[in-house]
């Protein structure tokens, strides 16, 4: 199968691309042919050493993809082979920067028909992440409201959507150009973070959703009400230490699971969430993918197309 793998962790420059070995599917795994997959901030992170040290390579980036069963492993039965499929590989893998993959059945999905291969990945790990956020980490309810930081990227960008549709008010932070594109996907407030000090701005806050990390993150805590909480994805395995005894700060644990899949699906059915602005490449074209996901200035999605 043809992939874009790295030999060594460092600069987007260390991507190759070439054939590596088919994956199999072992008991309760499938195979699939994969039709495009995401980048995300994370993939850039592990390349280039900012998360963990790889130990084995040759090594293939990406975590969620879209594409359609090729083989079936013994025990599972709710999928066949020629089933178009999206989701998000285990906690701890990664590969989908290839031809095919070796996933566990059980946490995969259908493909939403109305959906190409293309927007379903757009959508794969950003609305798990922010579901299991929003929902499982931060409860976040009706007549609250949040503060989404970086507003523009696809894990916010669902954030929002999603914030709007439980009921909450949204708060986001954008550089000026995106104002338009998150106000469009249902921001009530939108603060220019190159001209406004959100902290300035804001108090009172019930929950904040912080995916930019840095000095944002640890700022965060100073708008949040008493008995307020936030949740933080930027900030490497675990949540910031608040400077403040009266809040709650989550790392969300983004466990893998079909039903949350599913809800994606459901959510964007009922036209609760609309599809991200896509930015394409081929695979092979994987490293200036990650040049441009790692200046950090990127409207909604970048996607690569594999077949």
């Amino acid at each position: 199968m043809k992939a874009a793998y790295i030999c060594q962790q460092g600069g987007p420059e260390v991507f190759n691309y070439g054939d590596l070995p088919n994956p199999t599917a072992e008991a309760g795994h499938i195979v699939v042919d994969i039709h495009a997959a995401s980048v995300n901030a994370a993939d850039w992170k592990v390349r280039s050493g900012n998360y963990n040290k790889i130990t084995k390579f040759p090594h293939i980036l990406g975590r969620d993809f879209s594409g359609v069963v090729a083989e079936i492993g013994d025990g599972v039965t709710d999928l066949a082979v020629g089933d178009p499929v999206f989701g998000v590989l285990e906690a701890g893998q990664e590969g989908a920067y290839a031809e095919k993959v070796s996933v566990r059945a059980d946490i995969i999905a259908p493909k939403p028909a109305h959906l190409s291969h293309q927007e379903a990945v757009s959508l794969a790990l950003t609305g798990l992440t922010a579901i299991v956020s929003l929902e499982d980490s931060l409860r976040l309810q009706a007549g609250e409201t949040i503060l989404i930081q970086g507003g523009a990227g696809g894990v916010a960008g669902f954030a929002i959507q999603l914030a709007k549709h439980i009921g909450a008010t949204v708060v986001t932070t954008a550089s000026s150009e995106n104002h338009e594109y998150v106000a469009g996907l249902g921001a009530d407030q939108v603060i220019d973070y190159r001209t406004q000090d959100f902290a300035e701005i804001l108090s009172g806050i019930d929950a904040v959703f912080e995916t930019v990390g840095g000095d944002i993150a640890r700022r965060s805590f100073d708008v949040l009400r008493p008995g307020g909480r936030a949740a933080f994805i930027a900030s490497g395995n675990s949540a910031p230490k608040p400077r403040r005894n009266d809040v709650t700060a989550y790392r969300p644990s983004v466990g893998r699971a079909r039903r949350i899949m599913e809800r994606v699906g459901e959510l964007v059915s009922v036209s609760a969430v609309r599809l991200p602005a896509i930015r394409a490449f081929p695979l092979s074209a994987a490293s200036e993918a990650h040049r441009i996901s790692e200046a950090r200035h990127l409207q909604g999605k970048l996607v690569l197309n594999v077949h």
